[in-house]
């Protein structure tokens, strides 16, 4: 396992910051998919920050290759490990192909010129994420759901061996929301490329993840398979929703249908009878 995170405990605000993450553990598979899962406030973004080397823990650590990640220069770590953060920002007038070109930097050397091998990244990049046609746009003009291909672009011109990503599908329609996914699995199969995601959308991480990571209060409740962890009894413990699991009709992964307040039939009270005209009887 290329990265691991070791009795990691992560938070904000200094000597005194509560913690966010607690003494989490976690291996993340080599050449798979893992996808952490949990409610708001959980600690999903904060843990995958940890991981990509943007908090340092204040106990524990975070492995990359065996050696604490946060003890390694960070253009090294840069040409391993690829990140796309939650709602990143881009420099004011900076045009798709500048910004997807910065995904390049840490493979050049100070003086280095821009090369063949980078115009095919950043075309590769540009053309896996559908935004090819945008390449000369500015990247404040674009839609939400634009920008954020844009920047998923970005950290596939890393062209790294490990990737991280917070909330990919953010803004994105749900065809492009499967379009990246796809993608994202397509890279984990033809390249071998490592990925690790927080999505909030539970029956898309049971879709596409091998792994799935479930948080709650700072502290892995469940990891597993998705069959492992999306039962009825997991997804009331860790979102405090009660549900129904049945097998997606696509993908026979596990499918959550909430159930919700105004459809719950008390256990004492028989389910209403329809009438053929779909009338109640």
């Amino acid at each position: 396992m290329r990265l691991v995170a070791d009795g990691v405990t992560l938070g904000y605000g200094g000597k005194d910051q509560r913690a966010v993450v607690d003494a989490v553990s976690l291996e993340i598979p080599d050449r798979a998919t893992t996808v952490i899962v949990g409610p708001n406030g959980c600690g999903k973004s904060t843990l995958l920050r940890g991981m990509a080397r943007l908090l340092h823990p204040t106990h524990g650590a975070v492995l990359l290759d065996g050696k604490a990640v946060h003890q390694q220069p960070t253009k090294e770590v840069a040409k391993v490990l690829g990140l796309m953060p939650q709602s990143p920002i881009a420099p004011e007038g900076i045009t798709v192909v500048d910004l997807v070109g910065r995904g390049r930097a840490p493979h050049r050397g100070p003086l280095s010129r821009w090369s063949t091998a980078d115009d095919e990244a950043v075309a590769e990049a540009l053309a896996l994420t559908s935004t090819l046609e945008l390449a000369d746009r500015v990247v404040d003009e674009l839609s939400g759901g634009q920008r954020q291909r844009v920047w998923v672009a970005m950290a596939l011109a890393q062209q790294t061996d490990l990737l991280l990503l917070d909330e990919p599908t953010t803004f994105l329609d749900v065809a492009h929301q499967l379009d990246l996914l796809d993608l994202l699995h397509s890279l984990r199969q033809s390249r071998g490329t490592t990925v690790v995601m927080v999505l909030h959308d539970l029956n898309l991480a049971a879709r596409y993840a091998d792994r799935l990571v479930a948080l709650r209060d700072g502290r892995v409740v469940a990891e597993g398979t998705p069959a492992e962890v999306v039962t009825e009894e997991r997804v009331r413990e860790v979102f405090g929703l009660d549900c129904r699991v049945v097998p997606d009709p696509v993908a026979g992964t596990p499918l959550v249908v909430p159930m919700g307040r105004h459809h719950r039939v008390p256990s004492d009270t028989p389910e209403p009878q329809l009438a053929l005209d779909g009338s109640e009887a």
